[in-house]
């Protein structure tokens, strides 16, 4: 038996556009699944009729993760689409905002949070209760190195992805009993949009460089094997933990 075969299992994946969240799109893809990727934009369906150009069963859907409503009407809207609740749920979405603490306005306060906290929780919720029904599932939440610092000037990314990890290991204490596994996947610092100011830093990024003991950015290929591993059977037994993808950061 092939421990990581996905063959025959559907899956959501929000953030699947571009980065880390398209490199995990694409990994339970290339393992069998059928995948609805899930953007901000209409070229969401573009990227999807690529793949399937490629031969891969991918659908694409438009959403507004930043609203209570948007969230729940992208997974009810994703199970349409899938015919079924999915089996694997990613949540990758996640948005980030820079500002000194004592001047972070309250508004992008509210938009990180709604995007990379609240959402998580709803698709988490709404997931949850079709996979415990079923009496199996898996969820993967993308954590961050801000889960374990502080960082500076980013208050409420540093705040969203910490209290991620506490989501994470409270859905898992509820849900692993009923055959639901929840796992987050904290990635190091890797080469995407979102870390362009810190790449385009030469001080900060070879002070980055220098704690990596890999000696390199990670990409979103170096998410594929963990997510594989986490949405098939080979993981059945693992469940709220916070896995480092990081090169070796933490170590360091």
């Amino acid at each position: 038996m092939n421990l990581f075969d996905l063959t025959g299992k559907t899956a959501l994946v929000t953030g699947s556009s571009r980065g880390l969240g398209r490199g995990m799109a694409e990994a339970l893809m290339e393992a069998g699944a059928s995948v609805v990727i899930i953007g901000t934009k209409e070229s969401i369906h573009d990227l999807a009729e690529d793949y399937r150009k490629s031969g891969y069963a991918c659908q694409g859907l438009v959403a507004d993760l930043g609203s209570r409503d948007g969230a729940a009407k992208a997974y009810h809207e994703s199970a349409a689409i899938l015919h079924a609740p999915p089996d694997i749920l990613v949540n990758a979405a996640g948005v980030q905002r820079r500002h000194p603490a004592e001047d972070f306005p309250m508004e992008d306060w509210d938009t990180v949070m709604a995007v990379n906290l609240e959402a998580v929780f709803i698709l988490c919720q709404l997931a949850g209760r079709d996979m415990l029904a079923r009496g199996r599932g898996k969820i993967i939440n993308v954590a961050s190195m801000m889960s374990f610092f502080g960082g500076i000037t980013i208050p409420a990314y540093a705040a969203s992805k910490g209290g991620l990890t506490q989501l994470t290991k409270a859905l898992a204490n509820e849900w692993t009993g009923r055959g639901v596994c929840v796992n987050a996947i904290a990635p190091g610092y890797m080469a995407t949009d979102m870390n362009t100011r810190l790449l385009q830093d030469p001080k900060r990024n070879q002070e980055i460089l220098g704690r990596i003991p890999a000696g390199r950015w990670g990409t979103p290929d170096d998410m594929k094997g963990i997510t594989v591993f986490l949405a098939s059977s080979a993981s059945d037994y693992v469940s709220g933990a916070i896995i480092p993808v990081d090169g070796a950061y933490l170590a360091r």
